[in-house]
């Protein structure tokens, strides 16, 4: 190959190259806009823009979670220059190994804003505003905090704060610094609430003062509000319903029947959710986790180590009638309790003998022991096993040992064994019915959340029927789901429910020997059923579920109070005066209310002497 022909080889692998790096200059700064809005970052910046959380309101269309504004101090650490970190702490009111952590975390990446210091006061961010050209690379945010002006609801309606890594990694919506629901209403229905992300590109000084929008707002896109969420609560009974379990452990769940609408879902101990906003939000999340009492235990949800006590004495009978293994005539005798094989189950004084009605006024342990045996026992199933598979499936349409489906999170299931629990625990073929006879009163291995309790009172109040239980009711501008309109019918005939509620009638009205007399409303009639609760760790839990009027039942009701005695002691009167509370609006048994206002059953260990 000649020189000159190595010449034009040359020549044109350059001119080539030259051209290239032309054409790719050209299409960076003339067609191309990412590296535009990418250069510079010094004299430009991309400021989010977050949307206002949809606002929540209970049944009635009250607010009860607000928005409320707050502030992020932004830093662009590249920007940053001479900084007077004692001057800034001074006006920022906050921990100076905690500024620096947070500085270290922004200068992983220099030239994308870290939000170094998080919701900060309107106060403090006036303050800031009047100083902050003296903070180059620094800027303030605006964003919304939430506020709750009923203080009260902090487990249902829920708390946002900071996404973790898991968050993000999950839904690529989400970025450093940025807010999501945590438990309750905010996290089940985060993406209704939370809107969408805008942002808006601004030109700022070498200070970091901003002097207007990029090309007029050209590259800009505007935010959208997070929608409204209207809920099935009623905040004054649900304010209530905490008044009247301050000091005291367990759970009320009042539901509509006719739709499964939740009016009320307390867990005590009870906390303001305004104190999980803002910057004290980690110190009262590990004070809260600490506690001994559990506060963020959810006990309406997630105590599913309960037994249902003698409430469930009703689902016993319901199961009889309808394997028509007794009528409503049938009686048994009772002389204080049950007994046979060597095991006593033992009873209060009541009369007897007693037919269905006055077994469930009366609580009677011996009758249910009776007919719980004979449902096993009956010759049509042939085989104990056979028996206890019948009654289970029954206890099982009435929602029982699986999660109901409530819009919360952490719903537990409760507990209907199966018969391989007792295969397994005993030897299979080797239980009979007095083996599990615990059962027949609402003892032994069965539990259920106050949750399923109240459903229970519901589907009696609906004569054999549930809707799904649920705490929203519409979504702004959202088609609801169906799910929570489809009716669960149970393997319960009507007719036998009549029997059923006018044994509960005569719990709270009838006469001698009736165990719920205290809950008893003038003018309004209530049937119920109390329940007291075996505790082998210390004093027996107290338990009522309750449904009025009786007519046209417009509330279902389950209260449990840990360690409090007899149903009646605690459990029925809450329950009566949450039922007067809904249905009048008012009290007319001060004396029973300022009793129950006043009871403290949390007793705090004595502090040992130094």
């Amino acid at each position: 190959m000649d020189l000159k022909f190595r010449r034009i080889i040359v020549s044109t692998v350059f001119v080539l190259v030259a051209l290239i790096f032309i054409g790719r200059l050209f299409y960076i700064q003339v067609i191309d806009d990412t590296y535009k809005l990418d250069a510079l970052n010094n004299s430009r910046r991309f400021m989010v823009k977050h949307p206002a959380r949809g606002l929540i309101y209970d049944r009635n269309h009250e607010l009860i979670v607000a928005n409320e504004a707050a502030y992020d101090l932004m830093v662009v650490y590249g920007q940053v220059k001479n900084l007077d970190t004692i001057k800034l702490l001074d006006i920022l009111q906050i921990d100076k190994h905690v500024f620096l952590k947070e500085m270290q975390k922004a200068a992983d990446n220099k030239y994308r804003p870290y939000p170094v210091v998080k919701q900060i006061s309107v106060q403090t961010a006036s303050r800031l505003q009047e100083t902050l050209h003296n903070f180059p690379g620094f800027f303030t945010q605006v964003r919304t905090v939430r506020s709750y002006p009923h203080k009260c609801g902090a487990l249902v309606l829920g708390y946002i704060s900071e996404v973790t890594k898991e968050d993000i990694a999950d839904d690529e919506y989400y970025e450093q610094g940025d807010y999501i629901g945590k438990i309750g209403i905010e996290r089940v229905y985060e993406r209704y609430l939370r809107g969408q992300k805008g942002g808006a590109y601004l030109v700022v000084d070498v200070k970091g003062r901003v002097k207007g929008s990029l090309e007029d707002g050209k590259h800009d896109r505007p935010s959208v509000l997070g929608k409204d969420v209207v809920t099935t609560l009623d905040i004054y009974l649900q304010e209530y319903g905490e008044k009247l379990m301050q000091n005291k452990t367990g759970s009320i769940v009042a539901i509509e029947p006719k739709t499964g609408e939740v009016l009320a879902l307390i867990s005590s101990p009870a906390f303001d959710p305004n104190l999980m906003v803002g910057q004290s939000i980690n110190v009262n999340y590990r004070k809260f986790v600490t506690d001994p009492n559990k506060p963020l235990y959810n006990r309406a949800l997630q105590g599913d180590r309960y037994p249902p006590g003698s409430t469930f004495k009703i689902v016993n009978a319901l199961v009889a009638l309808q394997e028509e293994i007794i009528t409503p005539s049938f009686s048994v005798g009772c002389q204080m309790g049950y007994f046979a094989g060597g095991i006593k189950v033992g009873c209060h004084a009541h009369p007897s003998p007693l037919n269905l009605v006055q077994s469930i006024q009366m609580s009677c342990n011996a009758y249910y022991c009776n007919i719980f045996r004979a449902i096993l026992d009956a010759n049509k199933y042939k085989t104990v096993q056979n028996g206890y598979d019948v009654w289970r499936n029954h206890v099982l349409s009435m929602g029982l040992g699986a999660p109901l489906g409530i819009d919360l999170p952490s719903e537990r299931p409760g507990n209907i064994p199966k018969p391989e629990y007792y295969d397994k625990y005993y030897g299979k073929n080797r239980w009979k019915s007095l083996t599990i006879v615990s059962l027949s009163i609402g003892q032994g291995e069965i539990c259920m959340t106050p949750l399923q309790m109240a459903n229970c009172a519901s589907i009696i109040a609906n004569r054999g029927y549930y809707y799904t239980p649920h705490v929203v009711r519409e979504i702004q501008d959202t088609a609801m789901d169906n799910t929570f309109k489809k009716k669960h019918v149970t393997s319960f005939d009507q007719r036998h429910f009549h029997y059923i509620i006018e044994g509960m009638y005569d719990v709270v009205q009838g006469g001698g020997g009736s165990t719920a007399r205290v809950a008893a409303i003038p003018g309004i009639n209530i049937g119920g059923k109390t329940g007291t609760a075996q505790n082998p760790h210390g004093k027996d839990h107290s338990i009522f579920m309750a449904f009025a009027p009786i007519e046209d039942p417009k509330i279902a009701i389950a209260v449990y109070v840990e360690n409090s005695g007899f149903g009646a002691t605690y459990a029925a009167p809450i329950a009566s005066l949450m039922i007067e509370q809904y249905l009048t609006d008012t009290i007319k048994r001060p004396w029973l209310e300022t009793r129950m206002l006043e009871a403290n059953l949390i007793h705090k260990p004595t502090p040992t002497k130094p």
